[in-house]
């Protein structure tokens, strides 16, 4: 990064992409990959910091495209993300996939119901052991 304005993106980036991912995706330190600086200052400084549209707003529009163009990592990813968020219920997860299915096709959506599931499961076992070791912390204070 080269000046001032562009190390300030790219802090606010840095904050969005946490705020974002809820910490499920690192913030790769500023210098280390021209890939990640890009996409930190441009794509999490820029875009999603825009007000024309909230993050739930932009969540959607993402995992619609990505259940056109595939990639069931990343369709997790913007699940639990959304979830943990507390952007979309389990049953709008599975409502955006089903409203999809039509305009990417059944073989498409198809590969994202198991992805679906796993990132609805893993976030209830998340939730759970969070609780556990909060009542846990509880117990002993």
């Amino acid at each position: 990064m080269t000046d001032d304005s562009s190390d300030e993106k790219w802090q606010i980036g840095a904050e969005k992409l946490t705020d974002v991912y809820q910490g499920m995706v690192s913030v790769v330190p500023p210098g280390l990959m021209d890939f990640s600086d890009i996409m930190t200052r441009d794509l999490f400084g820029g875009i999603w910091t825009r007000e024309q549209l909230d993050v739930s707003q932009r969540r959607l529009i993402v995992l619609g495209v990505i259940a056109a163009i595939g990639g069931p990592n990343t369709w997790k990813l913007q699940c639990k993300s959304a979830l943990k968020r507390g952007e979309l219920t389990e049953d709008q997860v599975r409502e955006v996939l089903i409203q999809a299915t039509p305009y990417v096709g059944y073989p498409r959506a198809a590969e994202m119901v198991g992805t679906t599931e796993e990132a609805i499961s893993e976030c209830r076992r998340e939730a759970a052991e969070a609780e556990a070791a909060a009542d846990a912390a509880d117990e002993t204070n």
